[in-house]
């Protein structure tokens, strides 16, 4: 009966699903880097015009790939991973009009002072 069991948990997931330790590694690897890049690109001044953009791209590749291999979604139902996409887009909506109504401030009727 054990065997049964075991033989079909190997059917529903096929070998070579999942990504290996290897490939884990490959995966922080990249992501220190993407960080080290964030970091970098901090400090250079000829970048600042375009270092929010910048960011959020990096941003959204880290996130991309965290959510894909360490919390396996690459390998779950479709449905997991629309939901986590539709997630990320709404806030990045959310943080683009926010940034576009900081930017734009100055346009916008001032205020009344109370």
């Amino acid at each position: 009966m054990a065997d049964h069991v075991a033989h079909d948990h190997n059917e529903s997931a096929p070998e070579g699903e999942h990504a290996t330790n290897q490939m884990y590694v490959r995966i922080a690897i990249i992501l220190a880097i993407i960080t080290l890049v964030e970091v970098v690109i901090y400090y250079i001044p000829t970048i600042r015009s375009v270092l929010v953009p910048a960011l959020i791209v990096l941003s959204i590749a880290k996130f991309v790939m965290v959510v894909g291999y360490f919390m396996h979604l690459k390998f779950d139902n479709r449905l997991y991973r629309f939901m986590f996409a539709a997630g990320l887009v709404i806030t990045l909506g959310v943080y683009l009009a926010l940034l576009a109504m900081q930017w734009t401030r100055g346009y916008w009727f001032p205020l009344p002072s109370a």
